[in-house]
This record gives structure tokens, C-alpha cells and sequence, in this order.
């Protein structure tokens, strides 16, 4: 997770108690009780006159989260149709600056050279709203002994160039600590495309913006990766947290060798103990002083109600607090 949105939450955390602003901490399936949406978050609240078309292009990791909620929203609207693409973070930026979407979806922050090309498209800059936490999880085969990994053992796994400060570089399971039949078995590397926003978080927060080994095979979705690995009894890849199967384990994470080591649960992203915690975006193209259009305005209301929020916890990622939705939806007024 970013700093900012750490600190945000730890204010937050300071101002009221844990609890108060989550009623659950535990990922499902992993071996706890479910997740339960922050109890202050509001319920949404229909309104008129909302029809039309919506077009989204943008996270193959948001894909699935962006499905289930226009299918909640057109529940409350018959008359909007959506139009969903998944291909990729990269591809938000220019379907917003082109105009042939009203939302990106996100899986990092825009960099600053898309900010600049949006900028000089409309002479003001695009807003990001945060709708959804995710713990960017390393997955192994169901039946891989590994139970956790320092991000410096994963840069040595990933990356040619461990600029994460390993020593030697790790292409079996031996190494890593595993005895018997895995002792020599070779680690196959599975991961993203560089369109991908997951691809450019890994790249940066873990790989320490190194570069990936040539043999890490690219998929073109984060299914794809999981499906991968759960075929491969020898595999390990990464995506969001919202993509695990019973085919996979997501495995406790620490920052450096020695170090303590976390799952990726709520209340260890929460409290940024998981090293590869992220926020989730929609971009919007919101001028200054001026209102969203009505159907994009509601669309978000909606994702950061009770009801969106449901989804997110649905569909296996993580729901914001109650106190961080509401500052989400401030930015869009």
C-alpha cells in the first residue's frame, strides 16, 4: 500500500478503535470468518433520471469487481448500459484522454508521464478515487510445503537483476528451504504483461524496479497466472488477492530475510505489515468546481456504499473503512 493511504488509515485508526472501523479482519478462505463491510458505510440511495452508456477500460484485476457492480447498478437502472474491457492499467489513461471511456479502472497510480498526457488533453489533471484494498498476493501450488517467502527471496526468484539485495540467485525450491522430492525441482515462473498495473506494482514493490528473468511466462490476465500455477506443481506467479482458487495458497510475506512474516489478510494490510498491500483506483475525468456527469456521479456513489462494498468483499478483495470511502467520494463532489 502506498504511504499515503497507510498514513490516511493510521489516522484514521488513531482517531477510533480498530474495531470501530472494521467488524472483521480475515480474507476469505483463509481459514477464518468472513469479511463483513464497515457497519458506517451508507447504504445507497436510488435516484431519477440516471440512463445511458458507460464505457470502462482499463484493470484486468478490477475486471471482475467492475462486472459486479454494474450488474448491481443496473439493477437500480435498466436503462444504463455498460460496457466493460479489461486489458490492463496501461490502458486506462488513453481511453480516458481519447474520450471512448467515462472510467479507468486501476490496479497502480497513474504515473506521473500519464498525468501529463491527460493534462495537456484538457488542461486539468485526472482524479483518482480509491474503491477497494488488495493484498497483491504471491500464489503456489496447493500442494507446495512453502508456507512464506522475504521479498528479497522473491526479487531473487523473478528478477535477473536483484536489485532486492539477494546474493545468489534462486531457481529451485531447495533453496528456499524446501527438503525430499522438492529439494531440486526447479521454480517455473508465471506473471503479468507489461500492460498490466499488477505487473508494474510487482516490478516496483517487489523486484525493487529490477527487471523479470526472460522465463517468467506472461499471461495475459491474472486468472491466467493462477490457472497456471494450479496446473504447475512447481509454479509460483502473482495477482490480486481477488483471483485466489482452491487450486492455489497465497503465502505470509516479510520485507527482509529474518523478518516477521504476514498473510495477506485485512487487518495486516490495513495496518501495512503486508509488504504488497495496494489501493484500488477508478479515474475519472472530473473538471475543476464542475459535477460529474449524473451516471458516472451515481456509479461511484454506489461502488463505495454498503452494497458496492458487498461486492468487493464478493469477489475476494478487501472493503475500505467507512471514514476512507466517504473521503473517497468527497474527491468527486
Amino acid at each position: 500500500m502506498s504511504s499515503k493511504i497507510f498514513q490516511m488509515v493510521k489516522r484514521m485508526a488513531a482517531a477510533a478503535s480498530f474495531a470501530a472501523l472494521v467488524t472483521a479482519v480475515a480474507v476469505p478462505g483463509a481459514g477464518a470468518s468472513p469479511i463483513e463491510v464497515d457497519k458506517g458505510l451508507p447504504g445507497y440511495a436510488k435516484t431519477q433520471g440516471v440512463a445511458g452508456n458507460l464505457n470502462s477500460i482499463g484493470s484486468d484485476t478490477l475486471n471482475n469487481l467492475m462486472t459486479f457492480w454494474a450488474e448491481g447498478f443496473r439493477k437500480a437502472y435498466p436503462n444504463v448500459n455498460i460496457q466493460i474491457e479489461g486489458k490492463g492499467s496501461s490502458t486506462a489513461p488513453p481511453a480516458l484522454i481519447e474520450g471512448t471511456a467515462q472510467i479507468g479502472p486501476m490496479s497502480r497510480p497513474m504515473k506521473q508521464s500519464e498525468i501529463e498526457a491527460f493534462e495537456k488533453k484538457y488542461g486539468f489533471k485526472p482524479t483518482a478515487i480509491g474503491v477497494a484494498l488488495d493484498s497483491l498476493a504471491v500464489f503456489v501450488n496447493k500442494d507446495n510445503p512453502i508456507e512464506s517467502l522475504s521479498l528479497t527471496q522473491v526479487d531473487a526468484i523473478f528478477s535477473k537483476t536483484r536489485k532486492g539485495g539477494a546474493v545468489e540467485d534462486i531457481v529451485t525450491w531447495g533453496q528456499v528451504g524446501l527438503n525430499g522430492e522438492w529439494a531440486g525441482k526447479p521454480i517455473s515462473l508465471y506473471g503479468r504483461n507489461s500492460a498490466s498495473g499488477t505487473y508494474g506494482f510487482f516490478k516496483e514493490h517487489a523486484l525493487s524496479k529490477g527487471d523479470y528473468k526472460d522465463i517468467v511466462k506472461e499471461q495475459p490476465g491474472s486468472a491466467s497466472v493462477v490457472l497456471s500455477v494450479t496446473e504447475d506443481k512447481a509454479g509460483i506467479g502473482y495477482s490480486g488477492i481477488g483471483y485466489k482458487t482452491s487450486g492455489v495458497k497465497a503465502i505470509a510475506l516479510s520485507k527482509k530475510d529474518g523478518e516477521q512474516a504476514y498473510e495477506p489478510t485485512y487487518e495486516s494490510v490495513l495496518e501495512g505489515k503486508y509488504p504488497l498491500g495496494r489501493m484500488l483506483f477508478l479515474y475519472v475525468a472530473k473538471k475543476p468546481n464542475e459535477p460529474l456527469p449524473k451516471m458516472v456521479e451515481e456509479f461511484l456513489k454506489y461502488v463505495l456504499s454498503k452494497e458496492g462494498q458487498e461486492i468487493v468483499v464478493k469477489d475476494g478483495y478487501l472493503p475500505l473503512p467507512a471514514k476512507i470511502a466517504e473521503k473517497q467520494l468527497a474527491s468527486v463532489k
